[in-house]
């Protein structure tokens, strides 16, 4: 009996979606292979083995089938299948991909199989009851991908869709959508000159342009003033070194497949550095530290490489080249819980200072991979549980998304779309102290091994930038903004004006554009405008003779007569305030 789509959560929806897709596309396309076909954040995709790629038209036909097997009301069964049995039967449909994914199951149960009319596909389930559950649906686009994500392995064509309850859901998804493409930080960033990556210089690595440089800028001044204000000291570490030094960290064996190959240099082996802790437990380790030092806090804006697979490198958001805003705290044992008290404030107050107010937090558990004692697991998964409800924040446990060397605290930020990014971590790790054999003098003389806090407020610069330029649409606070006022002249007439108030401007430290170009004033607001800036001042014969100035706001169409110490006045008061406008 059918159920209404309500009766049934997101996920299975999706799940049963990327089943009716795959359906669909063996009706069209016979001689398509199926591979997987995974519930994603909001939709679901499936991968296909095919010679020729799809193309929009393809995918036209493809939803039109969908929606007809969902009219046919086909019962979705579920059953299961001894492995063997499977994989003949895979086999005798001619889907290798099945097959293989079978024979990698490390399990001697039964194969589960669904079925809806003549299609049967193997996966673990839940689906809903009936092809005619599925109503709301949209296949989106399409792209390439390898054969579990390894460019060695053939290249697949993968079909991306979405599917929700009801109509309804599915229009606001797919405004939200359409919002999203015009925010894209690849297309804005090309066109407010923010930033580029060339097939000269690679794949993942970004140039600053100015303007990006300048926010950039902001974002760093901002970042090491309030360290200096919350006990942090700076420092500055190579990038690259030896690979003995990774062997020791534990890298070289837990995190191998996403570093770079290492390069001779004089005889030895070094690598560029997928992470900046090893370099401060080495700063640390230059000298005797006693408990009166502690806790230490090293605070490090530090460049790592991570490879990367080309298939999964997306603008700022995903790349091989990125500067995190690294810290590592070493610590007493009966300072964890207070010092991970502060750093959840600071994450906080770092992300209002930057309009995000809503976010949802994770507790990440012990990994099936990891190193240490089960007992230092358990103290420093316990000591960040206590912070979090020190802290008063609501939180959700990831069970087995720590990293190798310890339990982890995530903060994800939800942006003006209502999407979430994940930026902020802090993590307790008994492991690298251990590893590198530091200590510290204790109060009774003896020597102690300090514990170490891993954390990171914004992530890394890109990929927060990139959250930066979506969430505000491109349209940045005052306070960030590299351009803050733009002068716009009528006429000729006024430039000597003009040049005067740019002076002045500069002199007080507001960033400041003139446009002198022989255009109409209507197209250099607009261009102003587009290129979204906070405040246009525009100048004709009468501001020049009342010494006054006709100030517009990026939103506004009116504008407002002041002098130059009340505009001034308001433009420092919002600088300093760091006031935060809603996102376009």
């Amino acid at each position: 009996m059918n159920q209404k789509s309500e009766n049934y959560d997101l996920e299975t929806i999706r799940h049963s979606a990327a089943h009716l897709m795959a359906q669909a596309v063996k009706q069209l396309f016979p001689e398509t292979k199926v591979t997987i076909g995974p519930v994603i954040e909001d939709g679901f995709y499936y991968d296909f083995f095919r010679e020729k790629p799809f193309v929009p038209e393809d995918l036209e036909k493809i939803e039109a089938r969908m929606k007809e097997l969902a009219k046919q009301d086909q019962e979705i069964v579920r059953r299961e299948m001894p492995r063997d049995d499977a994989i003949k039967m895979f086999g005798d449909m001619n889907e290798s991909f099945k097959q293989e994914i079978i024979q990698d199951i490390d399990s001697n149960d039964p194969i589960s199989l669904y079925t809806q009319g003549e299609f049967t596909d193997l996966c673990r389930g839940p689906h809903v009851g009936s092809t005619q559950d599925l109503k709301s649906f949209k296949l989106l686009h399409t792209s390439a991908a390898y054969w579990r994500g390894d460019e060695r392995n053939p290249v697949l064509q993968r079909i991306y869709g979405t599917a929700w309850h009801n109509d309804k859901e599915l229009r606001t998804y797919l405004r939200r959508l359409e919002e999203a493409k015009k925010r894209d930080h690849r297309k804005l960033g090309k066109e407010l000159d923010l930033f580029s990556v060339t097939d000269e210089i690679g794949p993942g690595l970004i140039l600053w342009h100015p303007k990006g440089a300048r926010i950039r800028g902001l974002i760093e001044d901002f970042w090491k003033k309030e360290h200096f204000k919350n006990g942090y000291e700076m420092v500055y570490s190579p990038h690259a070194a030896k690979l003995d030094l990774w062997k020791t960290s534990g890298h070289t064996n837990f995190y191998k497949d996403n570093m770079f190959s290492p390069m001779e240099i004089e005889g030895k082996e070094y690598v560029m550095k997928p992470m900046n802790c090893p370099f401060h437990i080495q700063i640390f380790q230059t000298r005797l530290r006693s408990y009166r030092d502690l806790p230490i806090r090293f605070g490090e804006l530090g460049t790592v490489y991570r490879y990367e697979r080309s298939g999964v490198l997306h603008g700022l958001l995903r790349v091989r080249g990125f500067t995190q805003d690294d810290a590592h705290l070493f610590c007493r044992p009966s300072q964890i819980e207070e010092e991970l008290v502060k750093v959840l404030g600071f994450i906080l107050f770092i992300l209002r200072s930057f309009g995000f107010n809503e976010y949802k937090v994770y507790l990440s558990t012990q990994p099936e991979k990891f190193v240490g004692e089960q007992d230092d697991w358990e103290k420093a998964t316990s000591a960040l549980k206590n912070a979090l409800e020190k802290s008063q924040l609501e939180y959700e446990v990831d069970p087995g998304e720590g990293v190798f060397y310890g339990p982890k605290i995530d903060i994800k930020i939800k942006d003006s779309l209502n999407r979430y990014w994940q930026v902020s971590t802090v993590q307790v790790d008994f492991n690298l102290p251990q590893r590198f054999n530091i200590s510290y003098i204790e109060e009774d003389g003896q020597r102690r091994q300090p514990i170490m806090l891993h954390r990171a407020l914004m992530g890394s610069l890109e990929r927060f930038f990139g959250c930066l330029i979506e969430h505000y649409g491109g349209a940045f606070p005052l306070w960030l903004a590299p351009t803050q006022v733009i002068l716009l002249p009528i006429t000729d007439n006024q430039h000597p004006y003009i040049e005067e108030l740019a002076k002045r401007l500069e002199s007080e430290e507001i960033r400041v554009e003139k446009d002198l170009r022989n255009e109409k004033i209507g197209f250099k607001i607009r261009e102003a405008q587009l290129q979204k800036i906070p405040y246009m001042i525009v100048v004709g014969d009468k501001e020049v003779e009342s010494e006054t100035l006709a100030v517009r706001k990026r939103r506004s169409k009116e504008s407002r007569t002041l002098d130059f110490a009340s505009f001034l006045e308001e433009i420092k008061a919002e600088i300093q305030e760091k006031t935060i406008d809603s996102p376009e």
